[in-house]
């Protein structure tokens, strides 16, 4: 019964994260907007400081690690793949160049001989 409450209090507390976390977001966009005649510079460094604020407080709630936890298997499924050479890259470039113009051919032809027809039926 208690697991219960803390869940219902975790999922509680996650709302109120993820509402901090828009207030965060819409004091950046308005302070953005009414800063606009400072510097560029100062106004990027106070955005990117309310991102990370934003983005630790996010990382606080349910969703926030289990997207986390995604990020993480994610680089570790990269680093799995077997990327192509790059004379397997231009072949397999040329190749989909080829068949991308001779469908190109082959549908403009086919365009105009129905065009032909159409006129030719009516009139």
């Amino acid at each position: 019964m208690s697991g219960k409450s803390e869940t219902e209090t975790a999922n509680r507390m996650d709302g109120l994260k993820w509402l901090i976390v828009l207030v965060l977001v819409g004091v950046g966009v308005s302070g953005n907007v009414y800063f606009s005649g400072e510097p560029l510079l100062y106004r990027v460094v106070g955005l990117l400081i309310l991102t990370v604020i934003a983005g630790f407080i996010a990382l606080q709630t349910l969703k926030g690690r289990t997207l986390w936890t995604l990020v993480k298997e994610a680089k570790i499924e990269i680093r799995k793949v077997v990327w192509p050479t790059r004379q397997e890259t231009a072949q397999t470039t040329l190749i989909v160049v080829a068949v991308v113009l001779v469908m190109g051919l082959i549908l403009w032809a086919l365009d105009s001989l129905l065009g032909w027809i159409i006129s030719s039926l009516i009139g």
